[in-house]
């Protein structure tokens, strides 16, 4: 049992455990059994490179390390701005029904469709991520951004041209939800990933409460057209750099390099799975280390002398495939990814919310999402009325808060998420559990369900409290909801990373059409109720949800044994894909080949 986790007995090699760190407990046969892998490790040669990249110049893992933290730069500034679109008309809402003569639950459902455009085209995205790659769905969503967002802004007085407006951006800013994340695990390896991921997860909740601060004054001083062009035109700015400068990060790994999900197969067998030690130039000698072939700067274990059928081995294998030219890297399309079809891929997200791990990443994740969104429909209909009678501007400034508590969240992960997971696995001897990741909910549970608590009642009493105090538990919340977002997102890659696309499609759809949910009842809700008790009633949910993190953490090993085992969400939607699939392969004469 590892710092409270339980082992599993039913695997030897239980996928997303790696043997990370060098610990001065192994054993010589162990240590000789890693020497003749020839498996990869960091620059310090300390720390093993999970997953292995390859021979392969065009592996992303083998990019200097500057491309692909520019390749997340871009994709991060492009998902703030994509990011800005769900709370655009957060601090102007009640101004606007006035405009549009409409009630404020019409309003909100403007911000409630786009929601859930964004679950329902995030879910039909995915899988084509999956076959052809991800780029195609950046530029794609970049550009129907831009499309809609200038469509929203000459939608004069017309409430439904607005409102297709807004489902359409919805339907651009998907492949930023979706597939962000997603990206870091391409182009990452484990212990790299926590600050990345932590950036990206700012990008997407920082730009979203950084928006209404922005938006009250533009809307107040040149019209509520010129948030939506302003989108548009940053967008359109964003789009060269895409093209030029973010090749396709999904790549076709063989199995054999990821260590992570076939469990970090480092035994005496081990010879076979990492063969191409032969193929990489290295200085021998007695442990010496030797910069390898890759530009990510990885090195790999010295041993001993080559044997002659080694050398055989070396001589005879093919040489790695040749870098693609940078004119190559703009195309939209480099070849499929897998050879599984659409529909399969289509449906396998739908049982994955049974799947514990899955199901927990949902629930931290996407519930305090949600009630960062009801937090926004007190701010427009609470703030707006007496006591305090904020204008939009004045709305759109109570936002400070949120954007300093994403901050917050992101200093927090960044200083914790990494340093955190290798301090554990020092602790462990060496090996990397997934699990680690999941202490990043105990700043939700203080910071976040805390914020609830204190937002609950302070806001129902603004006459007694004013407006300071429900920002500042408004800054702890949304501080709380990064962390656990944050935590999620790195368990979900770390853990099952060979799901970790379809996992991300779960989340995305969750969190969106609970969000939606909440705005065609948010409001009536917190009328009849109140405020006070409706934010007693889900910080105490909250509390719950974070509890189960507890039997996440202990079980969690155990639980990606059985699964790994028992593969029996896919099987299941396989089994209802599988003959529709060869009823279209037999009416467009592929026949039994396409599967």
């Amino acid at each position: 049992m590892g710092l409270g986790i339980l082992e599993d007995r039913k695997l030897e090699h239980v996928p997303g455990t790696a043997n990370v760190l060098e610990s001065e407990s192994k054993r010589p046969g162990e240590r000789a059994a890693e020497r003749e892998a020839g498996l990869k490790y960091d620059r310090t040669g300390k720390i093993l490179l999970v997953p292995q990249p390859s021979d392969d110049p065009n592996d992303p893992l083998n990019w200097p390390l500057w491309q692909r933290d520019l390749i997340v730069a871009i994709l991060s500034l492009l998902s703030v701005i994509a990011a800005t679109l769900s709370p655009l008309l957060a601090a102007d809402t009640a101004s606007l029904a006035i405009y549009f003569v409409r009630d404020f639950t019409e309003m909100a459902l403007l911000t409630g469709y786009h929601l859930l455009a964004v679950g329902l085209a995030g879910f039909l995205f995915v899988p084509s991520a999956r076959i052809w790659g991800k780029r195609h769905l950046y530029v794609l969503g970049t550009l129907i951004v831009i499309a809609s967002s200038a469509w929203g802004g000459a939608s004069g007085t017309n409430y439904k041209s607005l409102l297709w407006a807004r489902v359409f951006q919805g339907i651009g800013l998907a492949p930023f939800e979706a597939l962000v994340n997603a990206s870091v695990g391409d182009l990452y390896c484990v212990h790299e990933r926590g600050v990345r991921m932590a950036l990206s997860n700012l990008a997407l909740f920082g730009g979203a409460f950084f928006t209404p601060v922005l938006v009250g004054k533009i809307a107040a001083t040149l019209g509520y057209k010129w948030t939506f062009w302003f989108v548009a035109i940053f967008a359109g700015g964003m789009l060269g750099p895409l093209i030029l400068c973010c090749p396709e990060t999904t790549y076709r790994r063989e199995g054999r390099f990821d260590i992570d999900t076939m469990g970090n197969l480092i035994t005496a067998e081990t010879r076979a799975v990492g063969s191409t030690a032969a193929e990489i130039e290295m200085k021998e000698g007695n442990g010496v280390l030797g910069e390898s072939a890759g530009t990510s700067g990885e090195v790999e274990r010295g041993g001993a002398e080559k044997t002659n059928d080694e050398q055989h081995v070396q001589e005879h294998t093919p040489p790695p495939p040749q870098k693609r030219t940078w004119k190559q890297n703009l195309a939209l399309f480099n070849g499929r990814k897998t050879d599984e079809r659409y529909l399969k891929l289509l449906l396998r997200p739908f049982p994955l919310f049974f799947h514990p791990g899955i199901l927990w990443a949902c629930l931290i994740q996407g519930t305090l999402i949600g009630w960062t969104v009801l937090i926004g429909i007190v701010l427009a209909a609470i703030m707006l009325g007496p006591p305090l009678w904020f204008s939009e501007v004045e709305t759109g400034y109570m936002y400070t808060g949120a954007f300093i508590g994403a901050l917050l969240g992101f200093l927090l992960c960044g200083l914790l998420s990494d340093s955190s997971a290798r301090l554990l696995t020092r602790w462990n001897n060496g090996v990397y559990e997934p699990e680690f990741r999941i202490l990043l909910v105990v700043p939700q549970i203080v910071l976040g369900c805390a914020g609830l608590y204190g937002f609950g009642w302070t806001a129902s009493d603004a006459r007694r409290y004013g407006w300071f105090w429900p920002d500042f538990w408004f800054a702890c919340e949304v501080a709380g909801m990064v962390c656990g977002a944050v935590g999620s997102a790195l368990y979900v890659v770390d853990a099952h990373r060979d799901l970790s696309v379809e996992a991300f499609t779960c989340l995305l759809v969750f969190k969106n059409i609970f969000s939606f949910g909440l705005t065609v009842r948010g409001f009536d809700w917190i009328v009849q109720g109140g405020v006070k008790n409706v934010f007693m009633a889900i910080a105490s949910v909250q509390v719950g949800i974070c509890l189960l993190s507890v039997p996440m953490y202990v079980f969690g090993k155990k639980n990606r044994s059985l699964f790994h085992r028992h593969n029996i969400f896919f099987k299941a939607t396989d089994a209802v894909a599988g003959p529709v699939v060869d009823l279209w392969d037999r009416i467009v004469g592929r026949g039994q080949g396409g599967n």
